[in-house]
């Protein structure tokens, strides 16, 4: 198996500099407060919004056949927020605040449905041309430049393996894709999608796909995913708690800038909000969100590029961070990249008196500005320092 990162990263402590927010260009777009963190729901009635809000959802992402004025003034209702597609209502409404931003179609880069004119029979045919993503963003910034224009891809963007991209699909068209959006997603399901059994091992495809984002769009936009919490269209797999803690974590230690989840399941039997119907998930999502949303004037800080080493006592597991100051405190926030235990020892340039674990409550033992500890599969751990 190819690791997907180097043993060895490096991070830089600074000046606790509060980051500029990538919202703050859009005047009518998300909120440019520190203290904001988006964490959508995708496709969601808005019946639903108060048990969403409650679960700690402040989005929702697209609106089935709206928007219309009632899914809008349920929305309003729960001061929940909408990115969505364009109809007459939107243009109706469009200085309503609450809406987020505008929305493409959904997987553009996957092969699109083709309909026979002589038989009706359906096949599927090419993507969507990049150039027709670049065209109509052009087209929906000059009807309205004061919120982004959001654009999710397909899991092509990290499986290379994926065949449902059509006749004529290249890798190198996501560099056309990305140029068509402000705010560029994608969504990846390892667990309930790629149908293998062991879908458990490739949660880092989760990490390949966000790193190619950040690669193409050089670091200049905001990049989101999209979270599996169901069985989608898996009536033998379903993610665990754990299991979506690790991807969420994997999403934001690898530079995600807003959380998505899928909740509908398809099998064994359809539940478009299959999340709120499943206690122990919606208890372990609605935690996730609280932490994130608890941490969000640290997670929006600018990550710290050097000052920091770690290294696995695996060479084939890698271990993935990012590193935070704020209020003159250090924040690490690692997982373990495979679906194997293994420890790691991180080592820091700068001179740190104390680290603690926020989770568990421990202080970690520091040698020689090192400190060692063990990580189960997948696990994420957040660590708190105190430095000179």
């Amino acid at each position: 198996m190819k690791t997907l990162l180097a043993l060895v990263c490096i991070c830089i402590f600074a000046l606790p500099v509060l980051a500029e927010s990538p919202h703050v260009a859009f005047p009518n777009g998300l909120s440019p407060e520190a203290t904001y963190f988006p964490i959508g729901v995708w496709l969601q009635n808005p019946a639903n919004a108060v048990r969403y809000k409650e679960a700690g959802i402040n989005l929702y992402i697209g609106l089935w056949q709206g928007p219309t004025d009632e899914q809008l003034d349920q929305l309003k209702a729960q001061d929940i927020r909408v990115i969505c597609g364009w109809n007459q209502t939107a243009q109706r409404r469009m200085d309503d605040p609450v809406f987020a931003g505008w929305m493409h179609q959904d997987e553009p880069d996957n092969a699109q449905p083709v309909t026979d004119p002589q038989t009706g029979k359906q096949s599927y045919g090419p993507p969507v041309k990049p150039e027709t993503i670049v065209a109509d963003y052009e087209e929906m910034k000059q009807r309205d430049p004061t919120r982004p224009i959001f654009l999710n891809l397909g899991q092509g963007v990290a499986n290379d393996e994926w065949v449902g991209r059509g006749p004529g699909a290249q890798l190198s068209d996501y560099e056309t894709y990305i140029k068509g959006c402000d705010i560029v997603s994608y969504d990846i399901y390892p667990i309930t999608d790629l149908r293998r059994e062991d879908g458990e091992d490739y949660l880092w495809l989760i990490a390949k796909g966000l790193d190619r984002l950040t690669r193409w769009t050089d670091g200049e936009k905001p990049i989101w995913n999209v979270i599996e919490c169901t069985h989608i269209n898996n009536p033998n797999q379903k993610p665990t708690p754990n299991q979506v803690k690790s991807e969420v974590w994997m999403s934001l230690i690898h530079g995600s800038k807003g959380i998505i989840y899928f909740v509908h399941e398809f099998q064994p039997k359809f539940n478009e909000k299959a999340l709120l119907d499943d206690p122990q998930m919606l208890e372990a999502v609605t935690a996730i969100n609280q932490q994130i949303h608890t941490l969000a004037p640290i997670l929006n800080q600018p990550s710290l590029p050097e000052g920091i080493t770690v290294e696995s006592s695996n060479p084939e597991v890698p271990i993935a961070f990012m590193a935070k100051e704020f209020e003159g405190a250090l924040y690490l926030f690692a997982i373990n990249m495979r679906n194997i235990p293994v420890s790691a020892t991180f080592s820091f340039k700068q001179s740190i008196q104390a680290i603690e674990d926020m989770e568990e409550e421990r202080t970690i033992p520091i040698s020689q500005q090192q400190i060692t500890d063990t990580f189960s599969p997948y696990q994420v751990r957040m660590y708190k320092g105190k430095t000179d």
